[in-house]
């Protein structure tokens, strides 16, 4: 029984990731595949630079409602086994991982922002009111997506251990955190150098 929750928690979580709504909207909309356009990443900043906000809403709404999908198999699953809270770490691990390297799309996805900033939502108010918060408050200083998501990742694997000082608990947040620092090494490369591009608001119609 253990064992079977294990690859459902392992399988299910991942091919929910894997399911990249800009990759999906790009293709059906242009014929194109938004990985070779803007900065070549699947995810919502490239795809808003790329597209306005039009189609927007419908990117974030399809990221977020995987990632619910996601906590509430492992919460479910795990509750079988007396450990609900480590079930959703796990399903979190695994949707995050899914969303960066998805096999449906030759494992080339996203930088799991928004997938893991709605994973921080399910996990715990208080591990989301210090992601989103410093999120939020570098993104509208300066500008920088990039410089908010590194802070929010560099915030879950603290606010884990602080909420719930549970050594395994701490080592699946660290591991998603370095997930999303990983994604981002370009980003952080570029704005030490000064080179990282500042997020602007705009109505731009689609690219054909």
């Amino acid at each position: 029984m253990m064992w079977l929750c294990y690859i459902i928690m392992i399988v299910v979580p991942y091919l929910l990731g894997g399911v990249n709504t800009s990759i999906i909207v790009t293709k059906l909309k242009t014929g194109k595949d938004i990985r070779t356009m803007g900065s070549g990443n699947a995810g919502l900043t490239n795809f808003y630079r790329c597209y306005g906000a039009r189609y927007a809403p419908l990117v974030i709404l399809c990221d977020m409602l995987k990632a619910v999908a996601a906590v509430l198999v492992g919460r479910w699953l795990f509750a079988l086994l007396g450990f609900p809270l480590l079930g959703e770490y796990f399903a979190a691990l695994f949707c995050v991982i899914g969303h960066m390297f998805p096999v449906t799309a030759q494992f080339k996805g996203g930088k799991g922002i928004l997938c893991s900033g709605t994973l921080l939502l399910m996990l715990d108010w208080r591990i989301a009111l210090a992601g989103w918060g410093l999120f939020l408050l570098l993104w509208l200083t300066t500008r920088y997506v990039s410089l908010g998501s590194v802070a929010a990742a560099v915030s879950f694997p603290i606010s884990t251990f602080f909420c719930f000082r549970t050594p395994v608990l701490t080592v699946l947040s660290l591991l998603i955190a370095g997930l999303v620092l990983w994604a981002h090494r370009g980003n952080i490369v570029r704005l030490v150098q000064g080179k990282e591009s500042k997020f602007h608001w705009h109505g731009k119609e689609d690219k054909t």
